[in-house]
Parts: C-alpha cells; sequence; structure tokens
C-alpha cells in the first residue's frame, strides 16, 4: 500500500505543475497543508488539476417541492405497532421472571442457579426482539414513534375506521432532507386534498432514492385508499442562504463542508481550507447552506482533488518502501 501511496503522490506532483523532473531526485514543491490545515497551489497547479473557483449566490429556497405520494396501508401500521408492543411486553415479563427467580435463589428457597440462568437467558433474547421491533417501527414510521400511546391509539383508530390517510411523500434524488413546511398539498383527478405534514421519515424508499415524509389526510376523500399513488407539493420552509453547486459539496465525518480560499492568500499561490456548512434545502443542481458570505471563494469544480489530498499527504515521498 505504501508503494502505490507513493506513486500516486508523485504523480499528483508530476500533473499538478509539471515539477518532476527527470534529472532531479526531489519534487521541487510540496503539496502538503500547513499549520492550520490549508493546501496552496499555484495557478499552474489550479489548472492542472482542473480547479474552479467562484462565488456562492445568496437566495431563498423556492416555495414549492414536487413530490410522489403513495397511501400507506394501516395494516401494516398496525402490525407493526403490535409487534412492538408485544415484544416489549414479553421483555417485561421475562425480566419480571428474572427478578423473581433470583430472589428466590439468593434466599435460599425453591430456585436453582440453572433455572435462573435459563431466565436470563430468555430475557436476554425477549429484550434484543423488542429492542429490534422498537428500532424498525421508528425507522418505518418516524413521527408516529415519536407520538404518545394514546395518540398514536387514536391515529389508528381513524386510520382503521377510513376516517383519516397517512401518505408517504418522495422526493426523487433527493437523499438528503431539507425543512419543509407543516402543509402540503395533494393533487387527485384535478382536485386539491390539503395534508399535515407529520415530519420525516428515516429510511429512503427503495425506488424513488430520495428523502421521505409522512402526511396525514385528516378528512379522507372518497374513492382515494391504500396503494393509490398520487402527485404531491409539499411547500419549502422560508430559508435563506448562499446558493453553492452540489459539485462544490464533500461530506465527512463532521457533516458538509466545501472548500474555501484563505483570505490574504498570495495570488501566485492560492490556499484552500475546508469550510463546514448546514444544508438547507435542495435547488436544481445545487444547495442552498449556512456558513459562507458573499465574498467567499469556493472551489465548485475539482474539490474531489484536494479531498484526494488529504490522503496523499499522509504518506511522505521520501520514506522507504517496506514490501
Amino acid at each position: 500500500m505504501k508503494r502505490a501511496a507513493r506513486w500516486l503522490w508523485w504523480l499528483m506532483l508530476a500533473a499538478t505543475a509539471g515539477l518532476a523532473d527527470e534529472d532531479d531526485d526531489q519534487p521541487k514543491a510540496s503539496l502538503r497543508p500547513d499549520s492550520s490545515g490549508a493546501y496552496a497551489l499555484t495557478q499552474s497547479q489550479q489548472q492542472a488539476v482542473g480547479l474552479r473557483i467562484d462565488h456562492p449566490m445568496q437566495m431563498a429556497s423556492p416555495q414549492l417541492i414536487d413530490a410522489y405520494g403513495l397511501v400507506l396501508d394501516p395494516v401494516a401500521l398496525v402490525t407493526d405497532a403490535g409487534r412492538m408492543d408485544s415484544t416489549q411486553a414479553a421483555a417485561d415479563a421475562a425480566a419480571a421472571d428474572v427478578a423473581r427467580l433470583d430472589g428466590l435463589y439468593r434466599n435460599n428457597a425453591d430456585a436453582s442457579l440453572k433455572a435462573l440462568q435459563a431466565s436470563r437467558s430468555v430475557a436476554i433474547e425477549a429484550a434484543a426482539q423488542a429492542q429490534t421491533a422498537a428500532v424498525t417501527f421508528r425507522l418505518q414510521w418516524g413521527p408516529v414513534a415519536a407520538m404518545s400511546a394514546a395518540s398514536r391509539r387514536e391515529l389508528i383508530d381513524a386510520l382503521s375506521a377510513g376516517r383519516q390517510l397517512l401518505v408517504r411523500a418522495d422526493v426523487p434524488g433527493y437523499p438528503l432532507l431539507s425543512t419543509v413546511a407543516p402543509r402540503a398539498v395533494l393533487s387527485l383527478d384535478g382536485l386539491s386534498v390539503a395534508a399535515r405534514v407529520l415530519g420525516p421519515l428515516a429510511r429512503t424508499d427503495a425506488q424513488s432514492q430520495g428523502a421521505g415524509w409522512l402526511l396525514l389526510v385528516e378528512r379522507r376523500p372518497e374513492g382515494l385508499g391504500p396503494g393509490a399513488r398520487t402527485h404531491v407539493r409539499l411547500q419549502a420552509a422560508a430559508a435563506d442562504g448562499m446558493l453553492v453547486p452540489a459539485a462544490a459539496l464533500l461530506y465527512g465525518e463532521h457533516g458538509a463542508y466545501v472548500y474555501r480560499q484563505v483570505s490574504g492568500s498570495s495570488t501566485d499561490k492560492a490556499q484552500f481550507a475546508a469550510a463546514p456548512v448546514k444544508l438547507l434545502v435542495r435547488v436544481g443542481d445545487g444547495w442552498l447552506v449556512e456558513g459562507l458570505g458573499r465574498s467567499d471563494s469556493i472551489v465548485v469544480q475539482g474539490a474531489g482533488v484536494l479531498w484526494s489530498l488529504e490522503g496523499i499527504s499522509t504518506f511522505s515521498a521520501a520514506e522507504e518502501e517496506h514490501d
């Protein structure tokens, strides 16, 4: 691996500005970051790797987001909620049985160590099943899982009686969630049906590969039932920010970031450092973000090159090879 990284290091140096010379044993420049973590590249290096710098544009978020809606079957909700409740009840009963046998065993009553150990094994299995059911329910029904038990029962009763509907709204190609307003509109045969946005769903739809929201239609229109598909318009929550192209964004351990030119960089060698941003809403091929200013110069093309340098710079170009 060191040999491959060493060759990649030398090739990067050669590609960025023709710094490799057949007669020289060492490169004439370094692509290592300085003490602040910034990378310095000359104009010729920037051109060689295709770096393009531009200013972000200030704008407000769009008003409407088109989405595809699917009316959900309440049977699935009832089944998942019932599984979560039953497995939790079984886990509580198993834990109580362990406590009972443990007390009997410690008081030298009618309980053996083998029976206590067997009861603990059952309790561990029951707790694992309860946790699995709870996590599954949160992933599938997010906002409903956050409701109180009484509110959830009331919702299930309304869905079972056909008075209300749950709709999943997916925005294809938007894997990251944006903020939307609490109201949405379903289009059904030329009619507009009002819906309330309960919240985002954690599980991404396999077909749309996009962010999803759970909507509640509080008054079910005639003819609209489980399995029906409909067009949905979500209203983006009001947000002002800076518009940056999607190609400028990278996602790391601490969230999204861009490479911003360090202020005060000389004209012959510009410095670039990672700048964290907060994603607000997707706008076409770009994102509205917080954390940047109008005067900032960011890398809008070639950000992946700077990201690559972070990995390459962990290897020394002069270190010894070890097979």
